[in-house]
């Protein structure tokens, strides 16, 4: 079962930006990926996606639209998040997950069985 390892988050204040990073532990080139996050008490959501291809299909919560981009390089079996324009909302811990069905890692990611650490996410001023 490959294993994830997301980093890059902090403390920034609204309007910053930060980049997070997952590094998977095995070859994810066959693999849909996706983005979520959960805020203090609340559970958690799914952020963005992006296909099997460097370069694939995205998809993104309409809360993150425009301020978001997903992305990936298989040659580095890691996927991205570069976030602009945060808000005090988007505080939370973030976690990456990927699965080879693209309908699993948008529709039925909630069965995943195993998750990273997560990397803490804080915007405040």
């Amino acid at each position: 079962q490959v294993q994830f390892v997301e980093s890059g988050g902090g403390l920034v204040q609204p309007g910053g930006s930060l980049r997070l990073s997952c590094v998977a532990s095995g070859n994810i080139f066959t693999y849909a990926a996706g983005w979520y996050r959960q805020a203090p008490g609340k559970q958690r959501e799914l952020v963005a996606t992006i296909s099997r291809r460097s370069g694939g299909s995205t998809w993104y919560a309409d809360s993150v639209k425009g301020r978001f981009t997903i992305s990936r390089d298989n040659t580095k079996n890691s996927v991205y998040l570069q976030m602009n324009g945060l808000k005090p909302e988007d505080t939370a811990v973030y976690y990456c997950n990927a699965d080879p069905t693209l309908h699993i890692v948008m529709q039925e990611w909630e069965s995943f069985s195993s998750w990273g650490q997560g990397t803490q996410v804080t915007v405040s001023s």
